[in-house]
């Protein structure tokens, strides 16, 4: 583990204003006529149509967005060697969906080359319950114990921590379990990182553990650059954000809540509706109660972003 320097994440977050992050890349992946209906979501893309993933990207940066987040949510060895892929093979395919963010980033910034600012590409590392589809990703109630959660993160970590990527972001965590082996695999990386949960309700994440405790628990990280919420209904997002902040009022806050729709797990659909001017006035009160990264999670595209911008503007 080296002496860190100061990072572009560093560098980004000291830069007035808040960082805007992308939405969903699924969503927009949908959006371009893909189907998403297999276990690996969007990773599948990473094999079968790799351009697909930069044109999501591409989306993202010209609405606005200074960061996006790799298609390596479901992504993992095991679920991708089911396609019959070899270890070394599934190993090469997680580190390309962050070399897919990497040329989308440059191809941007060939069309736009008086863009300000550093732009970003954080490695997605999403929970033990991603790759599984069957909703524990929103609970962590997953039956296993610390060990198998280490092994599941470790290697992954690693591979990302080594792939390009400016930052590796941990999100949509659930549990006070897996947050507590973070905290401690996040030891071992060279990059810097932000970690983000899924809440049930204003004050707890989805297994019931308050996100004080949590925000505790990577209060002073050496790596952790910021702490914050993702996927969670956008109405408690204030209140999170007043949680972490008791905790340490200085410390950077990272949120992107999903559209409010409500995921129903057993048959793969979305229920209610928000519209991007909703997400814009949202955002406006979420920077004013202190969030320094800004974006969207499911269901939110290119459009909510614009909006998040333009009202940050």
């Amino acid at each position: 583990m080296t002496v860190q320097t100061p990072s572009r994440f560093d560098e980004r977050l000291a830069l007035p204003g808040p960082l805007i992050l992308d939405g969903g890349l699924a969503t927009q992946l949908e959006a371009q006529g893909y189907s998403l209906d297999s276990q690996l979501w969007s990773a599948l893309l990473l094999r079968d149509d790799p351009r697909a993933i930069v044109d999501a990207h591409l989306a993202f940066f010209e609405a606005g967005a200074h960061c996006t987040i790799s298609a390596s949510y479901q992504a993992t060895r095991s679920g991708l060697m089911t396609l019959g892929l070899s270890a070394s093979e599934a190993q090469a395919l997680i580190v390309k969906s962050v070399e897919l963010a990497v040329a989308a980033r440059e191809e941007f910034l060939v069309a736009k080359p008086k863009t300000s600012g550093p732009l970003l590409v954080a490695a997605s590392v999403g929970p033990y319950g991603a790759p599984l589809g069957d909703g524990s990703e929103y609970t962590g109630d997953y039956g296993v114990d610390d060990t198998a959660l280490i092994e599941f993160h470790r290697e992954r970590l690693s591979w990302l921590d080594h792939s390009g990527a400016d930052l590796l972001a941990c999100e949509t965590i659930p549990s006070l379990q897996e947050a507590k082996v973070l905290q401690g695999l996040l030891m071992e990386v060279d990059s810097p990182a932000w970690v983000s949960f899924s809440c049930r309700d204003g004050t707890h994440l989805n297994d019931g553990t308050p996100i004080e405790v949590c925000a505790r628990l990577f209060k002073g990280h050496p790596r952790v650059r910021a702490i914050g919420i993702n996927c969670t209904s956008p109405i408690y997002i204030n209140e999170l954000i007043g949680e972490i902040k008791k905790v340490d009022p200085t410390q950077k806050v990272v949120v992107y809540p999903n559209s409010g729709e409500i995921y129903d797990a057993s048959n793969n659909s979305w229920h209610g509706t928000s519209s991007p001017i909703e997400c814009g006035e949202a955002a406006q009160t979420w920077r004013q109660s202190g969030a320094d990264i800004i974006g969207g999670c499911c269901r939110m595209g290119p459009e909510h972003i614009k909006s998040i911008k333009e009202t940050m503007r």
